[in-house]
């Protein structure tokens, strides 16, 4: 099956100078949850707004379900939805009248049975007559995608979709983008929240200084560059590291009442038989022992960095 998205050696270079994207290559899979990850200035929005015909770029392709984004404008706009961080209509305008508005502005024949589709899919029908002003931060957070999916786009983008909002209005947006993803919708979010990306996303990828430099299935890429930690309860505590333990790198934990060892996930040889028999060796009585495992953050703050 072909890429519903397809970015080929996509560049973008302002007036200024600043080359802000540096040959973007990206496929998106028809309806997958793709999480683009980056430290701010990295690229992500520039990349976002060049996809929905908001920026030009300077060199390359986007195609959307087969349509180049230049030559067939209309074609491709109309097949994407986004939703932005802000809510910018008129406070005094119902919410029925905003995503009406939307969806003309599309071209899109009135279809008053699929708004009220999309609102009552969002818990949003109750307050179709109610006006902006009145909603609640998480209602208006639904409106802006009830908006976005007015014109019946197959790929959303949500940027930042829960930047600034409460652990339970975060959760609630989650589940929105899962059912979404249910119901045939292709996902592509940005965020700063790296919880969001490792609970919902299929695939990462990954931007930093205008260039793609990872892109991974979720579960593969924390297999590959996760790292693990076996972390010992000491009966005695330690001053030190005995020297002939100093092989395995091992770190004291606080007050030296503990012992950390840190190996590879997708290592062969974790080495861990080998230190507990010279655990053992070396007179080092331990009297509980548990695993942690690197999350996404880690992962992602390594790459970053280099």
């Amino acid at each position: 099956m072909a890429p519903i998205l397809t970015v080929k050696n996509l560049d973008k270079t302002y007036e200024s100078g600043f080359q802000a994207l540096k040959d973007i290559n990206l496929n998106i899979e028809k309806g997958e949850i793709f999480a683009l990850l980056g430290p701010n200035g990295a690229g992500k929005t520039t990349l976002i707004s060049i996809i929905c015909g908001i920026v030009n770029s300077t060199g390359g392709s986007v195609t959307v379900d087969g349509y180049d984004i230049v030559r067939d404008y209309r074609h491709t706009r109309s097949r994407i939805g986004l939703v932005p961080q802000e809510l910018t209509r008129d406070a005094f305008e119902t919410v029925w009248a905003t995503v009406n508005f939307s969806r003309t502005l599309f071209g899109k024949p009135r279809d008053d049975a699929y708004l009220e589709k999309v609102l009552r899919d969002l818990s949003l029908w109750d307050k179709r007559n109610s006006q902006l002003r009145t909603l609640s931060g998480g209602m208006k957070r639904r409106l802006l995608i009830a908006k976005a999916l007015s014109h019946e786009p197959s790929v959303l983008f949500l940027d930042e979709p829960t930047a600034g909002v409460d652990v339970e209005l975060r959760q609630g947006m989650w589940e929105t983008v899962e059912y979404l993803r249910q119901t045939g919708v292709t996902v592509i979010l940005t965020t700063h929240y790296i919880e969001e990306a490792e609970l919902m996303a299929d695939r990462i990828g990954v931007i930093n200084q205008g260039e793609i430099i990872l892109v991974e299935n979720k579960h593969k890429l924390m297999k590959k560059l996760g790292q693990k930690q076996l972390v010992l309860q000491l009966r005695e505590p330690l001053s030190q590291v005995p020297a002939g333990l100093a092989a395995y790198s091992l770190t004291l934990g606080e007050n030296g009442e503990s012992l950390v060892y840190t190996y590879q996930t997708q290592s062969a040889q974790t080495g861990i038989d080998s230190l507990l028999k010279d655990l053992g060796e070396a007179g080092i009585r331990f009297t509980d022992l548990h695993t942690t495992q690197s999350s996404l953050e880690d992962i992602f703050l390594d790459l970053v960095n280099g």
